[in-house]
């Protein structure tokens, strides 16, 4: 029999028999067993028993002793009235409730002769502070970013957004860590008809755990299409950037323990966006913009081509030939520029795994003896080298990971492809590549993945490509 079902199906309630509800408790909270949940019972002058369940780690320490000493000290207990100080909380009989409550920090009161459970927000959560995000920076602009609480993180977006309208619905996700999520949104600049569904979708998930947070949670919301790199979400750890979707119509989810919010609905275009575009007067934020697009599809083009023109040297005008390969080498060209993309990912890898101390360390390995002996040895040409490296940075331009790993997989495809079919390979590549983006799915966006390119926004599309001058209000 499950902890918190009777016999016959329906919850379990609190008895109202004191000494059985304080020992069911015990129980089901192990009380004893966890070094970390701790159990008071308390007698006030007027006799009436009480129970404290809560865990030490959460607790604060300063109110839950001024709890006790009132509750010890006071003439009779009116919780109906209020009477209790420094408390926030409602009362509750479902025993599955009470064990939620206190396994996520709260503190559960008992009194005697009552038959119900008071649940108080007393919390201490542990949180880092909210210091700039390390991959998402810019040069001018807010230096806060998201922790991994919630309600510091709707402490930063309230701090920007000061409407009633704003709205945080928290809902519980996952069977066994039962993390909460928060549906973000302010009513009047959104599709409610959108919050609806994907709240409705968030409450109808089967989740054993969410160990991984908004990860976890975007694959069960999005159809499984594994093959698809491009992301379907797009994440951000700035408030400032969260707050703007917010005004855009956007909705946000924010998970507890994870600092990455998800910003719905998502399509290939928001990805070309960042902070400092806004940051910037209207030319210089569109410049970047166009710069920034202009990279990501060096990045993709630029190798597949590259190798595609080796093949044509002789076909090559004159003021082309010096794309030719410079030094003869022992490998492929091809086999030099896969081997090279392996060790990129190898050595960032390693980067993430090399403490603070040696990072210089890494870098001079890196640069020196695996470039420079790799070129002199025989084994790879200067140009693999050159171009690799810039692909690599160009990587850097766009803050998304996903969609940064999804560029290079397609440019592997399409290095591979012309390598096997030349010409035709570069553009049946392509063409694999849209269709990709093209059916995509995303979190029930109705808009779709190319939007607004397909359907067609010129106005909307204009403002993705053209950074708009802010409205003051006036003619």
């Amino acid at each position: 029999m499950d902890n918190d079902t009777m016999p016959g199906g329906g919850e379990m309630m609190l008895s109202g028999d004191f000494e059985r509800d304080v020992q069911l408790l015990t129980r089901l909270l192990r009380v004893g067993e966890s070094f970390d949940m701790r159990k008071h019972i308390v007698v006030p002058k007027n006799g009436q028993k009480c129970a404290f369940f809560f865990i030490s780690a959460f607790a604060n320490s300063q109110v839950i002793g001024d709890l006790l000493r009132y509750c010890i000290n006071t003439e009779e207990l009116r919780l109906e009235d209020s009477t209790i100080p420094y408390v926030e909380g409602s009362r509750n009989e479902k025993v599955s409730d009470i064990i939620k409550a206190v396994m996520s920090g709260l503190t559960c009161l008992i009194p005697e002769g009552d038959g119900g459970a008071y649940l108080m927000d007393m919390r201490v959560i542990p949180s880092r502070g909210i210091q700039e995000p390390a991959n998402d920076k810019v040069l001018r602009g807010a230096r806060d970013g998201f922790c991994e609480s919630l309600q510091p993180n709707a402490a930063l977006i309230r701090r920007r957004i000061r409407d009633p309208r704003l709205t945080f619905s928290v809902m519980t996700v996952g069977e066994s860590t039962k993390t909460d999520m928060c549906l973000c949104y302010v009513e009047g600049l959104c599709d409610m008809k959108y919050v609806e569904r994907l709240r409705e979708r968030i409450k109808a998930l089967k989740l054993k755990t969410v160990n991984f947070q908004g990860e976890t949670v975007a694959e069960a919301l999005v159809r499984k299409k594994w093959y698809n790199p491009f992301p379907k979400v797009r994440y951000t750890e700035r408030p400032d950037a969260a707050a703007a979707s917010l005004m855009e119509g956007g909705v946000l989810l924010i998970c507890d323990n994870s600092p990455s919010v998800m910003v719905l609905p998502t399509s290939i275009f928001s990805f070309m966006q960042e902070t400092d575009d806004f940051c910037f007067p209207p030319l210089t934020g569109s410049y970047l913009r166009v710069v920034r697009f202009l990279i990501s599809l060096l990045s993709l083009y630029l190798l597949p081509v590259w190798y595609w023109m080796l093949s044509h040297v002789d076909r090559l005008p004159e003021a082309l030939r010096f794309l030719a390969v410079s030094q003869e080498t022992s490998l492929p060209i091809l086999f030099q520029i896969l081997v090279a993309e392996l060790a990129i990912d190898g050595m960032r890898l390693a980067s993430l795994n090399t403490p603070d101390s040696l990072g210089s360390a890494l870098s001079a390995v890196t640069g020196l003896i695996l470039g420079e002996f790799a070129v002199e040895s025989g084994w790879f040409a200067p140009d693999v080298i050159l171009y690799v490296a810039f692909v690599t940075i160009a990587n850097f331009s766009q803050t998304s990971y996903e969609l940064g790993y999804a560029i290079k997989f397609m440019r592997l495809l399409l290095l591979i492809l012309t390598a096997f079919l030349g010409g035709w390979g570069l553009l049946a590549g392509t063409l694999v590549m849209i269709f990709l983006i093209a059916q995509n799915g995303t979190v029930f966006s109705y808009k779709g993945y190319l939007y607004p390119l397909v359907p067609f926004n010129g106005k909307a599309l204009k403002s993705l490509i053209v950074r708009r001058k802010y409205d003051s209000g006036r003619d």
